[in-house]
């Protein structure tokens, strides 16, 4: 296991370590989710929402989606 020490500054920030950012591909942009568990803080890699599940029910249709994919398929 690999401790290093890092100091929270006056705005609550805190500068992980260049080794371990490395070790766990973290760079500029990459989201964390924090949690605390048993007096530990423990940050995780975010799982990026598949771009399709957000939009999936978005979109307010007159009428039932199979009969549009029918439409446009020439089916109807």
């Amino acid at each position: 296991m690999l401790f290093m020490n890092a100091i929270v500054n006056e705005r609550g920030q805190v500068t992980i370590p260049k080794a371990l950012r490395q070790r766990l591909g973290i760079g500029p942009r990459t989201v964390l989710d924090f949690t605390a568990e048993n007096g530990k803080l423990i940050a995780v890699k975010a799982t990026p929402a598949d771009p399709v599940t957000k939009v999936v029910g978005c979109l307010k249709l007159e009428r039932p989606g199979d009969e549009w994919i029918a439409e446009i398929r020439g089916k109807r």
